[in-house]
């Protein structure tokens, strides 16, 4: 543990050290345990005296289980159930002080990689709700609402808000679903946002040579800007005697994708590069012509 202090942080004290990965942490929102997940294992550490408190295996009910469980992520409500998503696509609920199972859910065929809590940190879960009965005396149970499949790779993280629902993952897809009590459509569009951030410039140019180069995942475009015979003040659009000419195709060879891309200020080399090699070409213009040669 760490105390923040003006001007940085200063350090606290260790947590009980115990063999293996910790691979997620939650607080308790009233900041007095910490729950960690590990490999087979979940543990709720005491913050004031830094010692274990509970040491829960995420596979006591399973019989004969050979290969290992991961726990990816781990959350602490308030009301002090403790939930945990695992590499056997489950999403469990634990009673932390008795050390027991309180229900347990399988979601996917593979892991279950986050999770999301509500800011009132009991009503919702990723796809799951606390669902009160009417009458007293009945008991409480989580209950699986209706699973979304907005991403076509691995969901790497989510976050919950008052309106809605954010997850990202390695399809490099922000998506934002609102609430469905938020939503007065139904339907797949009133649910579905999705922003694409490229982590750098996609489009280059070659201002000498009034270039512009285009990067693809698996394929580069060289462009020639049009042109005009008018002149006028920035901003305005003006008539093209000369369309935009698209001048080359150069298609990425292997399953890799495209890393980064450049283009020469005048328009005779082009690089681009993938996550293990580097490829030069030489561009050359006849005329109306263009021929590409590999460096």
């Amino acid at each position: 543990l760490f105390q923040v202090i003006p001007g940085g942080i200063q350090f606290e004290r260790n947590l009980d050290r115990r063999k293996g990965r910790i691979l997620c942490l939650s607080w308790h929102p009233s900041d007095t345990h910490i729950a960690a997940g590990s490999i087979d294992f979940l543990r709720v550490f005491d913050v004031c005296s830094g010692q274990t408190v509970q040491r829960i295996m995420v596979n006591y009910h399973v019989q004969k289980v050979k290969r290992e469980c991961i726990v990816w992520s781990i959350a602490f409500l308030s009301c002090g159930t403790v939930v945990t998503s695992d590499s056997f696509g489950r999403v469990q609920f634990w009673d932390w002080e008795r050390g027991t199972l309180v229900e347990s859910h399988t979601v996917s065929t593979s892991s279950v990689l986050s999770l999301a809590v509500s800011e009132v940190g009991a009503a919702r879960l990723s796809a799951f709700e606390l669902a009160g009965a009417e009458r007293r005396g009945l008991e409480k149970r989580w209950v699986r609402t209706k699973p979304f499949q907005h991403h076509t790779h691995d969901v790497r993280a989510v976050a919950h808000s008052s309106m809605a629902l954010i997850s990202g993952g390695l399809d490099a897809q922000l998506v934002i679903r609102p609430l469905m009590e938020k939503v007065q459509k139904k339907g797949y569009d009133a649910v579905l946002r999705k922003f694409t951030f490229p982590h750098r410039r996609l489009v280059s140019c070659a201002r000498k040579a009034r270039l512009l180069l285009f990067q693809f995942s698996q394929h580069l475009e060289l462009w020639r800007l049009g042109s005009t015979e008018e002149t006028g003040k920035d901003g305005e659009v003006l008539p093209l005697c000369r369309m935009p000419e698209h001048l080359v195709q150069l298609k990425s060879k292997g399953p890799e994708h495209i890393y980064c891309s450049c283009v020469s200020p005048c328009g005779s080399w082009v690089a681009y590069s993938t996550a293990s090699r580097f490829h030069l070409y030489r561009v050359q213009y006849e005329g109306d012509g263009v021929s590409v040669n590999k460096v």
